[in-house]
């Protein structure tokens, strides 16, 4: 019987996987080829005695391209001497930035991000209002995920997403010097987000994250128990060091040699399975496989914004806390979360409070409904409050 349920549960998890990549690869068609990759470009050639014009010629640039560089009012002016507009180090620099942020543009479908943002909004609003009161069935949290899956991975693609305001605001300006607005100002809504309700846009709209939460939850029975082997919980310090490790590491190697290191294992790019990669294809297998026996490894382990907005709900103004008034400390929030949080949370015995992702696992267990989503401040538990709990068990 269990070897049935884990091969039932194998194929249901590959019938989904296969779903994913079928379906993002045609919506991918139908959306257009726009590329979604920054591009940075490369040795810049630069004589003094060039014209503007020349200078194009010689690194391919367009004449409209030239005129948006240099702010040229008219055709005459392409011929005027390269080195009026300054050094040579001058103007290398600003024809990489104006070239990186012509191709930032261009790579943009301002449709689907318009309407993706729009969806953000309507969902997280509604997952919000639905979930306040409410405790949450497998069920129900596994068609939540789903749905999130499906509309901002599958039908809105991989581009944008909330890692990829960090890690592309970065290298860009790693490469090019170059810093791209509306990124930026992408970057805040998120982080505006994540201030507001604790990680609620990593919890129920990210697109690779639930997907990760989605793996982790099917791979669970009725109880609550693993069905293919068993699930673990990573030390918070662990993971956490690996994350800042790996983000100073993407960090340097952006900088000193140009290098887009989380580009290359991209999570986010399964919802656009053609420009994965060898390398970024078995990587996110690796991710999806790892996802059913640790809760979203990506987001601690890897993601950018996972470490930002850790960083940033430590101020979320709605978040888990506990009312100790009516806990009776059996501790089942702690046990059930999916993460260390929850312990940390509870027992309010360590300085650090590790990634919460909202789910409510811990309010859906709690048997004495002292588990609460809200703005009331987190307090440390009464003096002795767990174990006069034990002395009377």
């Amino acid at each position: 019987m269990i070897q049935n349920n884990q091969i039932k549960t194998a194929l249901y998890i590959f019938s989904i996987i296969a779903i994913i990549v079928g379906l993002s690869i045609f919506s991918n068609q139908k959306w257009g080829s726009k590329s979604e990759k920054t591009i940075i470009p490369g040795t810049i050639v630069i004589e003094s005695e060039m014209t503007v014009s020349q200078f194009g010629e010689t690194n391919g640039l367009s004449n409209s391209l030239l005129k948006q560089i240099f702010n040229l009012k008219s055709r005459p002016e392409l011929d005027n001497k390269i080195s009026l507009y300054g050094s040579e180090d001058a103007i290398k620099s600003l024809v990489t930035k104006k070239i990186a942020l012509s191709a930032e543009e261009s790579s943009k479908n301002w449709k689907k991000i318009a309407l993706k943002f729009l969806f953000w909004f309507i969902v997280l609003l509604s997952v919000y209002m639905y979930l306040k009161n409410r405790r949450v069935t497998a069920r129900t949290r596994n068609i939540l995920l789903l749905t999130s899956v499906f509309v901002f991975g599958i039908v809105l693609g991989s581009d944008p997403s909330p890692m990829g305001t960090v890690k592309d605001a970065i290298y860009l300006f790693a490469a090019s010097h170059a810093v791209f607005p509306p990124r930026m100002i992408a970057l805040t809504v998120f982080l505006l987000l994540v201030f507001l309700a604790n990680k609620y846009i990593c919890a129920w709209g990210c697109q690779a994250g639930t997907l990760q939460d989605l793996f982790f939850r099917l791979n669970r029975d009725d109880r609550q128990k693993a069905v293919i082997w068993r699930q673990f919980k990573l030390p918070f310090v662990l993971t956490n060091t690996f994350r800042v490790a790996f983000f100073s590491i993407f960090i340097i190697t952006a900088f000193l040699w140009g290098f887009d290191l989380i580009g290359k294992i991209d999570l986010f790019k399964i919802y656009n399975p053609m420009r994965l990669g060898i390398i970024g294809g078995v990587f996110t297998a690796v991710m999806l496989l790892l996802g059913l026996f640790v809760y979203r490894p990506w987001c601690h382990l890897f993601c950018p914004f996972g470490l930002t907005g850790w960083m940033v709900e430590k101020i979320s103004l709605v978040k888990i806390a506990v009312n100790y008034g009516t806990c009776i400390a059996c501790k089942k929030c702690a046990n059930a979360c999916p993460s260390t949080v929850m312990s940390a949370i509870l027992l309010r015995d360590k300085k650090t409070i590790p990634d919460c992702f909202s789910c409510y696992t811990c309010r859906d267990v709690c048997p004495s409904g002292s588990i609460e989503f809200s703005a009331n401040k987190r307090t440390k538990p009464p003096l002795g409050h767990f174990k006069k709990k034990k002395q009377e068990e």
